[in-house]
């Protein structure tokens, strides 16, 4: 103020900083399962302009053969076909691979006992024991099952070993502080601690038995997805194909919403990062 009067200058009108309005941005925030969405659509339309029926059928052809074979209860009869398939040799192989990983993971003797084996027959490919496999049982339904439940054994017998073998030690001395016997540390602190990891482990068996099936239905079958698939091909059906690998990562996927729900109810206690 002293420097004012003595210079004589008027001094500066004061801005009010509430009167200042911000430039509106023309870009609207869209809710996560638009954005989401927008790259598969994107992925669609390029397929649709490029997609060709003698080499690739469009989505349109191949919506309008998903029809077709709806409309003639075909589609139903080869699909209940391959989830039947699926549930049964998932069901085996689960069972089987929780089994396997209690014992080897609980007690020092099964893990001599069975971690070795098993290590050896996981490196086996699975699908190059299909003509053994089909020696054995024969060119019907068992072997089909036998091959998704060998393959799926492995993911679900490594990752909940695992979990059961890295459940922290701290735990461990707590419940034991509690005064949890070897019994009440099994229930309480180890088997709850290693859900996580069979949840991953069941993640890649779901994605294992659609794999496996799709090379399984193609051989010595008479339904199924990729029985539907294999015959197609004969009379260069690209939609009938294509319709068959979008059914497949269908169902894969919605394997993949499954682990997801049984995370969120089953985890609540585990707070991790959600990405930034």
């Amino acid at each position: 103020m002293a420097l004012t009067q003595a210079t004589g200058a008027a001094a500066p009108p004061l801005v009010d900083a509430s009167a200042i309005h911000r430039p509106r941005t023309l870009l609207v925030k869209l809710p996560r399962p638009v954005r989401r969405a927008g790259g598969p659509l994107l992925l669609l339309l390029l397929w649709q302009l490029l997609g060709d029926g003698r080499i690739l059928a469009p989505p349109s052809a191949v919506l309008a053969a998903g029809w077709e074979l709806a409309e003639t209860g075909e589609l139903g009869v080869h699909l209940l076909a391959s989830l039947t398939r699926v549930a049964q040799g998932l069901a085996l192989g689960i069972a089987a691979g929780v089994l396997f990983a209690v014992l080897a993971g609980l007690f020092r003797s099964g893990e001599d006992l069975l971690d070795s084996s098993l290590q050896i027959l996981r490196a086996l490919p699975t699908l190059g024991l299909l003509p053994l496999v089909i020696i054995w049982f024969g060119v019907g339904e068992l072997p089909k099952v036998a091959l998704v439940a060998y393959g799926t054994m492995f993911p679900v017998y490594i990752n909940t070993y695992a979990a059961i073998r890295g459940v922290d030690a701290k735990h461990v001395e707590s419940g034991q502080t509690f005064g949890l016997g070897r019994a009440g540390l099994i229930r309480h602190v180890i088997l709850p601690g290693a859900v996580p990891g069979f949840l991953v482990g069941l993640r890649f068996a779901l994605t294992s038995s659609w794999l496996i099936m799709i090379i399984a239905e193609q051989l010595n079958a008479t339904s199924g997805i990729g029985y539907l698939m294999n015959q197609a091909q004969s009379w260069y059906r690209t939609d009938i194909i294509v319709l068959g690998l979008l059914i497949y990562g269908v169902l894969g996927l919605g394997a993949d919403v499954l682990v997801r729900f049984l995370e969120r109810r089953l985890l609540t206690w585990r707070h991790g990062f959600g990405g930034a």
